[in-house]
């Protein structure tokens, strides 16, 4: 098996038992309005690579955590979807990039209109840190929730949101258009690892080591996926190509070319590899991730 199937089949066995433990989830919320929870459901069982929750899931098993760790780790992976899910809900409303397409079906608010799919992004935010307070034990829980506010909040996915809305139409340097994806998407990808770190108990080495790994996917997925916004087609995708440009966003082949992004994408992953060393074989999955990231097509 090499090592993008491999990957894929990783991801897609979380997935699956994510998909699983939100049902059960769903479930507590039967005096919430129906058409609430229809909206949030249809953008949580949409699919999509659930690379998060493996983050979270992988790097508690890298680190050796137990099978109550496992349990903690799948509680996260559940609060990080939810954070995630609320982010591209509202990304995609007329007022942020206005887009119709997400996922390969018409996005939230094109089915259940702009109000609805505000509430239903609020909804899933209060949802994420309920269940981390509600089924976690503290202290954990306290831990996982300080880790999943700092990468979701303003100085992390949302502060990177701004700086992008910020960015569009005038030229940033290298190291604004760093600065703005470490937070946009590095952020809660660095998030994931670290709670899951968190789950099993890490030494602050090995929290250490899991932070820069998670860094440099986070700038290798944001490399890539500037890459195939100019590259692949919105069959591929499952959403709109091509818009970046269009919309005055900077970008990494903006500034360093298709040939100079993958090779800039290509030391990033070096550079999250060997991070993993400290970690040896237990890391594999790890590793196969980092490299799906890397050489994906999607």
């Amino acid at each position: 098996m090499s090592g993008q199937a491999s990957a894929e089949a990783i991801l897609n066995q979380h997935s699956q038992t994510l998909h699983k433990h939100f049902e059960k989830l769903f479930e507590r919320y039967h005096e919430a309005p129906p058409r609430l929870m229809e909206a949030i459901a249809y953008s949580i069982y949409a699919g999509g690579k659930r690379l998060r929750p493996a983050l979270i899931l992988e790097s508690c098993r890298a680190c050796g955590g137990s099978e109550e760790a496992q349990q903690h780790a799948l509680t996260a992976s559940a609060a990080m979807e939810l954070i995630h899910t609320f982010s591209l809900v509202h990304d995609d409303l007329p007022a942020m990039d206005n887009d119709d397409l997400r996922r390969g079906r018409p996005t939230n608010h094109k089915v259940f209109g702009d109000a609805m799919a505000i509430l239903a992004g609020d909804a899933m935010t209060t949802m994420a840190f309920e269940v981390l307070a509600q089924d976690v034990a503290s202290p954990l829980n306290a831990a996982l929730i300080r880790e999943l506010a700092s990468g979701s909040g303003p100085a992390g996915m949302i502060g990177g949101q701004v700086l992008d809305m910020e960015g569009e139409g005038r030229s940033l340097t290298l190291s604004e258009l760093q600065r703005l994806h470490r937070l946009k998407t590095g952020a809660l990808l660095t998030c994931s690892c670290r709670m899951g770190a968190r789950c099993a108990g890490a030494s602050e080495p090995i929290l250490q080591a899991l932070t820069e790994f998670g860094a440099q996917i986070g700038l290798a997925f944001q490399i890539i996926d500037d890459v195939l916004d100019e590259t692949s087609t919105p069959e591929t995708m499952g959403k709109a190509t091509q818009k970046d440009a269009a919309k005055g966003k900077n970008t990494y082949p903006v500034l360093l070319g298709l040939e100079g992004s993958r090779a800039a994408a290509a030391r990033a992953l070096d550079t999250a590899m060997a991070a993993l060393a400290p970690l040896g074989v237990p890391a594999d999955a790890l590793r196969s991730i980092a490299r799906f990231v890397v050489e994906r097509s999607h």
